[in-house]
Formats: structure tokens, sequence, C-alpha cells
């Protein structure tokens, strides 16, 4: 479990809690006995959503049309390729700084580690109540009185179940108890009918058997499931206790609804006498069982007392309440999905795609490349899942915080030089005044700094929603949020900004553009223009995170492309960059 499913995890069972015990008291004359368990089904469906994958419970998710799994082959020769540029090379330099972070990584790996901690021990406990169910089941002996055996045959024809069901009795049983899966067990207290007139063993059948009927037994087994699963959740362990409670009324309820009203005191007072005979044994999760805690006695109790029979208008009232709350629980669907997905993702739908096999090119690389083909209007694309993975920027984002400075004038076409402020970084380049052109060369990361110092948090924000930028998540602060921080951004949403930049769809001013673009240019090759922009993500000394974004003007086309490696280390812009230059090559582009 990563840190994020535990808090959908957390946030989506509170919620629906919240939900249904909220409902069940605005609304508890409007709820029949029936109805009010019921509702706890609603907590079952929605414990599932934060470990559903996330394609499945994704509404608005498309597929990809026949025609965008073609792929093809290339084969790499990036070594070849580098040494054709010669000297040129020097904007494949990496320029960066390490950022101290506590890993997420680590946060991971120790949320996932107390998870499945309190899981075993949980685990450990289900199995303990399990081997103590296998013993009662072990030492159960079929019934000999034959007066109970037919009044057992007799509840069964009257609640119309026709499954075969094993009646017994163990010395190990404090109480009627019903359970298991493939075969199932109603067991009674050894010489029970010696304490019990027959009268009371009719009770105790027709509730045993409506726990049967409505199949409680595979609801324990869920509700222990989801326990395990949800340990960590207090409201979870206090809602499975109001389910049980619930559960009981309703089994009372029904075998209320089987009954003349002057035998509802006796039904009540054989669930008191066992009450008097035996506490609840603990850790029978996996069982039905007659008894249970005082308190929970008491209420069912109370609601004998005050039982009358359903009516039509409560019945239509209790349905209508019901569906209420599934709308409101239906409603996480779409907030598991941006919570699990949309935040850390981006959902890319396009039926002019073609996916290529470029494996052998990122060798020991976490990757993808993601290129567009403005003269056929075609997507190419290594890696689906990695391209549609948002990560940092890093120094890709230096394009749009020169764009914003211009746009803003805080920088100008005619004057774009920032002063120094004499602060000593690691690189001579960094340490002097800096134009624009020289701050992307050298990829300055003080010059950018001070631009978006100078616009502001809001207003950098505000010009991320307008382009369509990532996550436009800029929570990490003014300095930092763009470098492995709260900024983030996919592949393939690279692609598509740059493609909207270079044709100026967010209606920038045109000089403002052209000299980002004038900044960009890297070098030109047998009339063909290569412009972008790497990006190296360091995090406590290690690259992890490389970045190459651009594109490659020809005579008659133009192709837009960002390719993204990750590992533990040496993930650096400039071997993104050299990784690019192979498969452009390749592909005859440049």
């Amino acid at each position: 479990m990563t840190f994020t499913n535990f808090v959908i995890s957390f946030i989506v069972s509170s919620f629906t809690i919240g939900i249904i015990m909220l409902l069940k008291k605005i609304f508890h004359k409007q709820l029949s006995a029936k109805w009010q368990y019921n509702l706890w089904y609603f907590l079952l469906f929605a414990l599932t959503l934060p470990f559903l994958p996330n394609d499945l419970i994704n509404i608005g998710s498309h597929f990809n049309s026949p025609d965008s799994n073609q792929s093809y082959n290339l084969s790499p020769s990036s070594a070849a390729t580098v040494e054709a540029h010669g000297n040129n090379l020097n904007w494949m330099r990496d320029f960066t700084l390490s950022v101290q972070r506590f890993s997420p990584e680590f946060l991971n790996s120790l949320t996932a580690g107390i998870w499945i901690l309190g899981m075993i021990i949980l685990i450990v406990l289900t199995i303990h109540a399990w081997l103590t169910l296998n013993t009662i089941r072990s030492t159960t002996s079929q019934l000999k009185n034959k007066k109970v055996l037919q009044l057992f045959v007799q509840c069964k024809k009257e609640l119309n179940i026709s499954g075969k069901l094993i009646v017994g009795e163990s010395r190990h049983a404090k109480s009627p108890m019903t359970f298991g899966l493939l075969k199932t067990y109603v067991v009674l207290p050894k010489n029970f009918d010696e304490w019990l007139s027959m009268e009371d063993i009719k009770y105790i059948f027709l509730h045993e058997l409506n726990h049967y009927k409505y199949k409680d037994i595979t609801t324990n087994y869920l509700m222990v499931i989801f326990q395990i699963l949800y340990w960590f959740n207090p409201l979870v362990w206090f809602a499975f206790r109001e389910m049980k409670l619930d559960r009981e009324i309703a089994c009372d309820n029904a075998v209320l609804h089987s009954l003349e009203e002057d035998c509802y005191a006796k039904y009540g007072n054989t669930i008191i006498n066992f009450a008097d005979k035996s506490s609840k044994l603990r850790g029978f999760a996996l069982a039905n069982q007659l008894n249970g805690s005082k308190e929970q006695l008491k209420k069912r109790i109370q609601r004998i007392a005050a039982f009358s029979k359903e009516s039509k208008l409560l019945k239509m009232k209790s349905i209508a309440v019901f569906m209420l709350v599934g709308a409101l629980v239906f409603t996480q669907i779409p907030l598991v999905t941006v919570m699990a997905g949309d935040n850390d993702r981006y959902d890319f739908n396009s039926e002019r795609v073609m996916y290529e096999d470029l494996n052998n090119y990122f060798n020991d690389y976490a990757g993808s490349f993601v290129m567009y083909d403005k003269h056929a209007d075609q997507y190419h694309i290594y890696n689906k899942d990695q391209s549609e993975l948002r990560v940092s920027p890093d120094s890709t984002y230096k394009i749009y915080s020169a764009l914003f400075g211009l746009e803003s004038s805080i920088i100008t076409t005619n004057n774009t030089t920032l002063k120094w402020d004499g602060e000593q970084y690691p690189y001579t380049s960094w340490n002097t005044d800096q134009d624009l052109t020289a701050a992307l060369t050298n990829s300055v990361n003080w010059y950018f700094q001070e631009l978006d110092k100078r616009l502001e948090l809001d207003t950098i924000k505000e010009n991320l929603r307008k382009i369509d930028y990532g996550n436009y998540d800029v929570s990490g602060g003014v300095k930092q949020f763009w470098l492995e921080s709260s900024l983030k951004i996919s592949p393939i949403e690279q692609v598509q900004l740059l493609k909207n930049f270079y044709t100026n769809q967010f209606g920038f001013q045109e000089k403002n553009v052209q000299t980002i673009k004038n900044a960009l240019l890297l070098e030109e090759k047998n009339g063909a223009r290569l412009s972008g922009k790497t990006g190296t993500g360091t995090v406590n000394g290690k690259q992890i995170n490389g970045w190459f974004i651009g594109y490659v003007e020809t005579g008659n086309n133009t192709y837009f492309f960002a390719a993204n490696i990750q590992n533990e280390n040496k993930s650096s812009g400039s071997k993104a960059a050299e990784i690019t230059l192979s498969i452009l090559n390749d592909k005859g582009i440049y």
C-alpha cells in the first residue's frame, strides 16, 4: 500500500461510515430493521474502491482504436549519433543542484510495513479464531433427539430453505451458532435439550436459519477480510460493531415476522436465557452467535419489545433512503479516480497514436519517449504507462518561467538580463549576470527562481492553469515547486504544451514566443534545426529523473518530442538527450 492509497482508503471508509451513520440517525423512523442493516452493504462496496484498478472505476475512460496499436522496432546507435555531433554538444552538460527530500519511497515503504504488520497480527488472531471454531466443528456430534431433528426440518420448510445443513451439539459451544461456507453447521451447546423447551429450540432454529438464508455467513468472512485490511481505521471497527448489531436486530425481526404476537415476549426471553448462561465468546467473527454483549442484548430486547410488522409505506420509505445512501456512496467513485490517478497521471486519449517498441534505447532506465509528427498529425509513443505518468519537470519548466516573465514585463525582448546577487554557485557560468539565452543554455536556477519570485505564486499558478501545465501545483514554494517537488507533468503533456507553445495557441505576445524559440535553439544540421531543453532531477545527491524536450524543424515538417528516464541514479538530462538523438537519427528525422 502506498501512502496515497493509505490516505484514500482512510478517507473513503470514514466518509461512507459517516454518511451511513448520519442518515440512519436522521431517517431512523423511515427505515425498517432490515433496511438499516442493508445500508451497511454500501460500506462493504466502498471499502473495495481503493483496491480496484483505476481503469475499472474510471467512468470516463476510453479505449484506443485498433489502428493505434501498430508498432515497429528501431536499432539504437546512440554512440555513433553523439559522436556525429562532435563538439557541438555543450548544451548536453548537466547543470543540476541536489535537493534534500524525505524519500517518498521510504514513506511508502514505512506505510506498507506498518500496514502489513497490523494485518499479520490480525491474521494470526483470525487463524486462532478459526482453529477454535475448527475445534467446535470436530467435537460436534449429530443430534439424537428425533423431535428436535423434526423441528429443525420443519423450520427449514417454513423458511423455504432447501440447502443441506449439519445440525449438532458441542461441549465447546456456549451459545447457538452458525458457521461454515462449504458445509454449514448449526451448533448448539451440549445437552441443550435438558434446559430448553421445544419452543425455545424452535426460536433458536428460526434465528440461526435466517442467518443462513440471508447469507450472513458470507458477510462475516467479508467483514473479517475488510477488518484486516482497514485495521488502522477505528471507525471501521466501530462500523462493523454497529453492523453486527443491526444484523442481529434484522434477524430478530425476521423471526418475529414468522411468529404470532403472543410469542414475541417468549422469543425475547429465550435470548435473555442465553445472556444469563454465558457471555459472548470473543474472537468468533467467523460465526453467527445467538447472544452478544450485554449492551447489544439490551438494544435487541428493546427493539423486540417495540416490534411491529413492516408496513408497505415503511418499506417504500426504506427503499428511498437506501437509494439516497447509495447515490452518495457512488459519488465517491470519481473522487477515488481523481485521488488515485488524475493527480499523478494524465489520461491521454487519441486515435492517432502509434505505439512503438524502443526498449533497446532505454536499457536499465524506466522511461518513455513521445513524439508528435505535425504533418501527419500523429503521436509516436514508447511505454504508454510511463508516458502518462506525471513527474517533476525540473529544468524543463524554465521554458515557461521565461515566457511568464516576458509576458509580465519582468524581462523584455530587448533586455532579458538579471543581475547576479553575488551568491557563489558550483558552476562558474552561474556566478555572473545572466541574459535569457545564457540562463537557458547553462540552466541557471537562480535566474528563473528570481523571475518566479517577482511574479509570485498566485500568478504563476494562474498561468499554469491557463496553459494546462500538468497538475499546476505550486505548493512546494516559489524556489522549489519545480525541483522534484509539487509540480508534476507527464511526457505526453510536455509534447502537447510544446506544440501549443510553438503555434502560440495560448495567445501570448508573438515577440515573446519568438524570443523563447531563439533561446531554445541548440544546433542546426543538414537543413534541420534542433531546439530543446534538458532537465535533471537530483535528490539527496542522486540523479533520479532525466528530461529532454524540444522539437526538430525540417524543411516541410516539425516534430515535437519529450524523453524521460528514471532510476535510482544517473538519470540525467544529458542521458535523456543522448537517447533522444539516437531515436531521431534512426528515424531519419535529425
